[in-house]
């Protein structure tokens, strides 16, 4: 992905993918909801999101990175630093 991507666009990916693949309630999706406590994901689901992100991003999250993770904002903040390098 050569072009710069914002937070606000990769928001708006993952948001699609929790809607459209995941089918969470787009009103529950907001930067501080957990992926686990508040939208209901489960370790799979998180390994699907981190797919898809990289074939938005073409770029993988390290394995310790990815543990990382426990909220919306966690993704976006963490494909946002991967696209920086």
């Amino acid at each position: 992905m050569a072009e710069k991507v914002t937070k606000e666009e990769i928001f708006n990916e993952l948001k699609n993918i929790l809607v459209e693949e995941l089918e969470i309630n787009e009103g529950d999706i907001n930067c501080e909801a957990n992926l686990f406590e508040d939208l209901d994901l489960d370790s799979i689901d998180a390994v699907d999101i981190a797919v898809r992100m990289q074939k938005f991003t073409d770029k993988k999250l390290s394995p310790a990175e990815f543990k990382k993770i426990k909220t919306v904002n966690d993704i976006v903040e963490a494909v946002y630093a991967l696209l920086q390098e």
